[in-house]
């Protein structure tokens, strides 16, 4: 494992995701080089590095918060980010398992600003490419020669159970009117804030961290995680397509039950129950009803709601951060990358 550089004074969160880039994108292509051709075509498609005939492409590949997360949680327990950098890899391959899976399940046309894999090579291989993702994030973990990679690979092998777990909880409310606000928060606490919550603590055991700091640390990515899904609901409503890569008005064109909608519609108020018939309607919504529709979200006081709970998480995920005795520039790196990742217009 090459070395990477220890910054000397604090980065800011655009740096650190830059840093973290270039330390996975070797990782990331030496095992999609493993992949049989057909596989490898899909895969290196989906992460923008070709076109659909395997040109090369400046297509976007996300910006990889979870594993910064991860060479950042290494550093914050004193370790040597170049020891977490397996991990951090296979947290990413694992989330980009979860990400062709989902845009084949939610049906959605674009990601990244580009068609979705889906919509390029068919389901079935889509299907399959993003079985190839998540066995090569455990191959990743495996093969690091770490001494926690075998702690490491049950702990993603948790998360991704609890992923899954997720998905399906996010798949049923579909066929329910009688989902809460409740379930829905638990929903995005297994799928999304699980695999936050693994980079973190993955990061924090490859770096050599006391359990107290890889609980702390594991607490801390779960928090930002569910406040990440509060942020990314908000922008399936109010996005800008141009940065989300997403139409406007996304979510409620699908009638996805996600947090603020949910919190407005059992809200009690006039707006609530308005929004609760109209999204329950077999027959499309027209562009302007979807705007009358986002603007009950907003009326009814669900936008609002989830803004104050991307707050309250931060809030926490700091505690949990300055509980856990950790080297303070990382710290301060760790909750720098946590407010980019649920600032608000991003």
């Amino acid at each position: 494992m090459t070395g990477i550089d220890v910054p000397t004074t604090r980065r800011t969160a655009g740096e650190v995701l830059a840093w973290s880039r270039v330390a996975i994108t070797p990782v990331l292509h030496e095992a999609v080089d493993t992949l049989p051709a057909s596989t490898r075509l899909v895969v290196g498609y989906h992460f923008g590095w070709w076109d659909a005939a395997g040109r090369t492409a400046r297509g976007g590949s996300g910006k990889a918060i979870r594993p910064a997360f991860t060479l950042l949680a290494a550093e914050a327990v004193g370790g040597d980010a170049a020891q977490a950098v397996t991990a951090a890899a296979a947290v990413e391959l694992a989330h980009n398992h979860s990400l062709v899976h989902d845009d084949v399940m939610d049906r959605d046309a674009t990601r990244r600003h580009r068609p979705t894999a889906w919509t390029v090579f068919g389901v079935n291989n889509a299907i399959q490419a993003g079985d190839a993702l998540l066995a090569l994030a455990f191959d990743v973990l495996a093969g690091s020669g770490h001494p926690a990679a075998t702690r490491g690979s049950r702990m993603l092998t948790a998360a991704v159970l609890a992923l899954v777990d997720g998905q399906a909880a996010d798949m049923a409310f579909e066929q329910r009117t009688d989902v809460d606000v409740a379930e829905c928060v638990r929903m995005s606490t297994t799928k999304t804030g699980a695999l936050m919550a693994c980079a973190c603590a993955l990061g924090a055991a490859f770096g050599g961290g006391r359990p107290a700091q890889v609980k702390h640390l594991r607490a801390f990515g779960e928090d930002v995680g569910v406040a990440f899904q509060h942020v990314d609901d908000l922008l399936g409503i109010w996005g800008d397509p141009a940065v989300t890569g997403k139409p406007i008005h996304s979510d409620l064109r699908n009638r996805k039950k996600s947090l603020p909608v949910l919190a407005a519609m059992r809200s009690g108020t006039p707006a609530g129950r308005e929004l609760a018939a109209l999204y329950h309607r077999d027959d499309d919504l027209s562009a302007a009803e979807l705007r009358h529709v986002a603007d009950l979200v907003t009326d009814a006081g669900g936008r609002a709601w989830s803004q104050g709970q991307v707050d309250t998480l931060l809030a926490r995920a700091r505690y949990h951060l300055r509980a856990a005795g950790l080297v303070a520039r990382a710290a301060d790196e760790l909750f720098a990358l946590a407010e980019l990742a649920t600032h608000r217009d991003h």
